[in-house]
């Protein structure tokens, strides 16, 4: 005698709730701290959250470096990877706020590029400009004035400088600069070569090269004096 076996599905009960796991939107009503767990835990998305949520910063920081032989993406993905490492390494017991920590590995990894690529290329360390204050860690004094060493500027071609920088330094400094000089520096901080910039102003490269130099320590006395720090070049 054959007999059916009739195989039952197991239903949830009608009244049970499913667990659900936040969207992308709702992750805006998270804490930093909590999206990092989150993260750590292995959920993507609070991850994409908050690299997307911090990628503005990187942008900023990247502002204040140039790198030689490099264009802001270089170093905006340094960033990135500074950024990456701040998530998997955050500890809530040791570390204060997330965004403290973070901006803290987003300049460490940019410092630790730069550092790689002036090695690389027999550069001293002054081959880097950091307007940020301080450069490499919270107990660090060394400032950008402190990177400005004896010595000739750098290729124009080889600056990488934020345009923020670049208007905040124009600006605050145009009192203390000739007019011969401003036009120097205006054009040199476009990338122009000092053949070029010659050619434009109708002068000879020594006069191009004097002209930078008196701007250097100008700007030296002129960092010395008001104590420049990121909130005025952001």
């Amino acid at each position: 005698m054959d007999r059916s076996i009739e195989e039952k599905k197991i239903e949830e009960p009608k009244g049970a709730i499913k667990a659900a796991e936040p969207n992308k939107k709702s992750f805006a009503a998270y804490k930093d701290e909590e999206l990092v767990s989150m993260s750590q835990q292995g959920n993507t998305q609070a991850e994409e959250h908050l690299m997307d949520k911090y990628k503005p910063l990187v942008k900023a920081r990247s502002r204040a470096y140039f790198l030689i032989g490099a264009d802001s993406e270089d170093i905006i993905q340094e960033g990135m990877i500074g950024l990456y490492k701040a998530v998997r390494d955050y500890n809530l017991e040791r570390n204060a706020s997330f965004c403290g920590f973070a901006e803290l590995c987003v300049n460490r990894q940019m410092i630790t590029a730069i550092k790689a690529a002036t090695r690389h290329k027999h550069q001293p360390l002054n081959s880097y400009i950091s307007l940020n204050k301080p450069i490499f860690d919270d107990d660090s004094e060394q400032t950008y004035i402190d990177l400005l060493q004896e010595g000739e500027l750098l290729n124009p071609e080889a600056l990488f400088i934020g345009q923020e920088n670049k208007d905040y330094i124009e600006t605050q400094m145009v009192k203390n600069l000739s007019g011969f000089e401003t036009k120097v520096l205006d054009l040199y901080l476009q990338g122009r070569s000092y053949f070029e910039i010659a050619k434009s102003l109708k002068k000879n490269e020594k006069s191009i090269d004097n002209a930078l130099q008196r701007v250097k320590k100008k700007l030296e006395r002129f960092l010395e004096q008001n104590n420049l720090d990121e909130s005025k070049t952001m």
